[in-house]
């Protein structure tokens, strides 16, 4: 038997034995992740005071409604704030969007074609030979 080492063929006395496995201990059991870390800890509930009242919610939600009422905080400081429905806009915000919609509301259906004289449109051909 001629023992032939190589490309995919390692030395004979560092191969693995016949009925032992490559990983003997195998992957440990209970061992946790991030993704896993970070689910578990955004699900453990809270205590919070909200309008004087006490409430308990989930450790994501608080996040989330403390990240709420610093960004109001940030955006309305000082600026003209004008209340619509639920939610406030400053003035100029508003005036932003305004203009956006009369944008949309000027522009042809998403099917129509628009040409406009003197400008050629590329038929997919090769023009340069």
């Amino acid at each position: 038997m001629t023992d032939e080492t190589g490309y995919k063929k390692p030395p004979q006395h560092s191969r693995f034995q016949p009925g032992r496995s490559g990983n003997p201990r195998g992957k440990q059991k209970g061992v946790r992740n991030l993704g896993s870390d970070v689910k578990r800890t955004l699900e453990v509930p809270v205590r919070l005071n909200e309008q004087g009242r006490a409430r308990r919610v989930s450790t994501q939600h608080a996040v989330l409604l403390r990240l709420r009422e610093k960004a109001a905080k940030i955006f309305n400081n000082g600026a003209a704030v004008e209340s619509v429905g639920d939610e406030a806009l400053a003035a100029e915000d508003q005036a932003i969007l305004d203009a956006y919609a009369e944008e949309v509301r000027s522009r042809p259906p998403s099917g129509a074609i628009t040409v406009r004289p003197g400008v050629a449109e590329d038929c997919g051909a090769n023009l340069d030979g």
